[in-house]
């Protein structure tokens, strides 16, 4: 068996390692798509806050269960992908159902090692049925769940006005769950081919380049002088998610989607008399990865227009430096292993 393994940033190597076995309540996955997260690029470049080394990276996978106990609802051969947040079950965040912010939580990728590899054994109740999706969307399955849980804790209402800055997959994500809420989404970038992928695949009512111009002026313009009620950053970038307070309604929402290590600050009396509700969004729950897969099988979202570059998995660990390159245009990769 061969994992993709990050042994310290600006560093990948291959790593030989055993066949996984079976175990009582496991799954033993057969990994054929890696969508290829923000989260792997901070883990490779050192800026990821929940990282140590080493560690194999990839948590938006799709894989055929290769063994599995008889009488857990699978079969061998079967296409599945699976939730890669491992919860304790017992604390309170888990306690209240809300697993995806769980005292303990090990992310599978981040925490512990991921599906860059060639197989990887994963607790059964965590598998997700295919319900007929191929293995590239099921890989982007887990991004657009982020999104989707994002929004739907936000409680976006019909007609409302909302700014999601970072047009990135995870800032698209959460673009296309407010739209099926029926929100009025403005998406915000300083990437003019990332905004023009909103405008050409309709992710966006309104697209707005930060570069170009005074940014308040053109949200005025587009909401009357109101603001947008709901605020999403999916960026993680320090300046601006502090930046984005000043983007927020009165009696308006700031979610917080995007990670940042470093300490954020705003100016009280702005925070104050909005009185914003100030959010942050963490991972994603079964219910909503079952959201995404109805809106994908139904057709009401289609994730596959994300996927900008290819490569082979023997291939991967060289490209991870033309990845973080901005030049690259890399939307979302997708690591095949066939």
């Amino acid at each position: 068996m061969k994992a993709l393994v990050c042994t310290e940033p600006l560093r990948l190597e291959f790593e030989q390692r055993p066949d996984p076995s079976a175990e009582p309540g496991q799954a033993i996955l057969r990994i054929r798509r890696i969508g290829v997260c923000g989260t792997d690029l901070h883990a490779y470049d050192g800026t990821q806050p929940y990282f140590s080394y080493p560690r194999i990276l990839g948590h938006e996978l799709s894989a055929d269960i290769v063994d599995i106990e008889p009488g857990r609802g699978f079969e061998p051969g079967e296409t599945v992908t699976f939730l890669p947040y491992l919860n304790c079950g017992q604390c309170v965040a888990c306690r209240r159902g809300k697993s995806n912010c769980c005292v303990q939580m090990q992310v599978i990728g981040v925490h512990v090692d991921g599906g860059m590899a060639e197989y990887i054994r994963v607790p059964v109740d965590k598998l997700v049925k295919s319900r007929g999706l191929g293995h590239d969307a099921l890989a982007m399955v887990e991004p657009l769940a982020i999104g989707a849980h994002a929004a739907r804790i936000a409680a976006i209402v019909p007609g409302e006005r909302v700014l999601v800055v970072g047009a990135g997959p995870i800032g698209m994500a959460i673009m296309e769950a407010a739209q099926l809420q029926d929100g009025e989404v403005i998406a915000l970038d300083t990437q003019a081919s990332r905004l023009e992928i909103c405008r050409r695949d309709g992710r966006a009512s309104y697209v707005v380049n930060s570069s170009n111009g005074n940014v308040m002026e053109h949200l005025q313009e587009i909401t009357s002088g109101e603001m947008p009620t709901a605020v999403f950053d999916a960026t993680g970038n320090l300046r601006a998610i502090e930046a984005g307070l000043q983007y927020v309604a009165h009696g308006g929402r700031y979610v917080l989607v995007g990670l940042q290590k470093a300490p954020f600050a705003f100016s009280h009396p702005e925070f104050h008399k909005r009185e914003t509700c100030l959010m942050s969004s963490r991972n994603a729950t079964r219910e909503d990865f079952d959201n995404v897969i109805d809106a994908i099988a139904s057709g009401k979202t289609e994730p596959l227009t994300m996927i900008t570059h290819r490569t082979e998995f023997r291939d991967a660990a060289a490209k991870f430096p033309f990845w973080l390159d901005p030049v690259s245009g890399v939307l979302k990769a997708m690591i095949h292993n066939d």
